[in-house]
């Protein structure tokens, strides 16, 4: 479809052409790897997959409004961003950018995992796979906080119910998203009562308490201009907050690409090694392109973090 075609179409379907931001990139883009992993790790309110778009909410500032992403050629993203956004498209672009990794050098990550053998045929079995991104830092942290030590499914769960609990209401025009996630704010701004029927153990709701705050009073940055050694020692130093989630949040909100977590249950198995040393040993021969490799394992396993 012709970039013209496909604003046609979303004017038919959606209403008037919404402002647009073309932004290039180096192929090969996995794209459909890509967006089904930021899908499947949120909740249907605030980012989904519509007619070959990837949507999702979000906030600018005091602003709200929602995007719709998708390719419309070998090496362009298109981003239709909701009317309320116009303003707001010079501030964007790196974050959109980040969110889909669109600064990677396919090539250069490719020839360095590929000289390993097993990674190997992964790489070439999905080409151009990139590192999900975020658009707020601290949305992507409570994402990880609660998906600690439960499964995909079960985290998932519980980001649903605090976006439906916390989450304020947005206008799109997509049927179904419908709500922005809880902000830094509105989170610090809580007790430890009011999370627990979100399901939260008292333990998980007192870190994502204390992770709220610390963002909130700006003693905290989880974003790609923060120093990635730093915010883990400030991470680490949270209750309930190991190294796990602080390589997790260092992949993909600091946008680090050598951040790996060896003693990941999913990254022993598809690499077969017995113990986190073992990997950790072993993933030196990745970097500089660490969490690239992670994802690769997770993918061909059909899972992530």
């Amino acid at each position: 479809m012709t970039l013209s075609d496909d604003q046609g179409q979303f004017r038919q379907v959606y209403g008037p052409t919404p402002p647009s931001l073309r932004l290039g990139f180096r192929p090969p883009l996995a794209w459909d790897a890509l967006t089904e992993f930021l899908v499947s790790r949120s909740d249907s309110h605030s980012q989904g997959l519509v007619d070959g778009h990837y949507v999702r909410t979000l906030r600018v500032g005091d602003v709200t409004g929602w995007l719709a992403a998708r390719p419309v050629a070998a090496n362009v993203l298109q981003v239709q961003l909701a009317p309320s956004l116009l303003h707001c498209l010079p501030t964007l672009q790196q974050p959109l950018r980040r969110l889909f990794d669109l600064d990677a050098d396919p090539v250069a990550i490719a020839t360095c995992l590929e000289s390993d053998g097993q990674l190997a045929p992964l790489s070439q079995q999905t080409p151009g796979l990139r590192l999900p991104g975020t658009l707020d830092g601290f949305e992507l942290a409570m994402r990880a906080v609660l998906g600690q030590q439960i499964s995909v499914k079960a985290a998932t769960t519980l980001f649903r119910r605090m976006v439906e609990r916390f989450g304020e209401p947005v206008e799109t025009p997509f049927e179904g998203l419908d709500r922005l996630p809880p902000t830094a704010e509105r989170i610090a701004s809580l007790e430890r009562e009011d999370l627990l029927p979100c399901g939260l153990t008292r333990r998980r709701a007192d870190t994502l308490l204390a992770l709220a705050r610390e963002v909130r009073d700006h003693s905290l940055r989880l974003d790609a201009s923060a120093d990635p050694q730093a915010a883990r020692q400030q991470l680490l130093a949270l209750p309930g907050i190991g190294p796990w989630t602080t390589e997790y949040i260092a992949m993909r909100a600091l946008g680090d690409p050598d951040a790996f977590p060896p003693s990941d249950l999913g990254l022993l198995k598809g690499a077969g090694v017995a113990k986190p040393a073992d990997l950790e040993a072993r993933s030196q021969h990745w970097r500089p392109w660490r969490a690239y490799a992670a994802f690769h394992l997770w993918h061909s396993l059909g899972q992530g973090g």
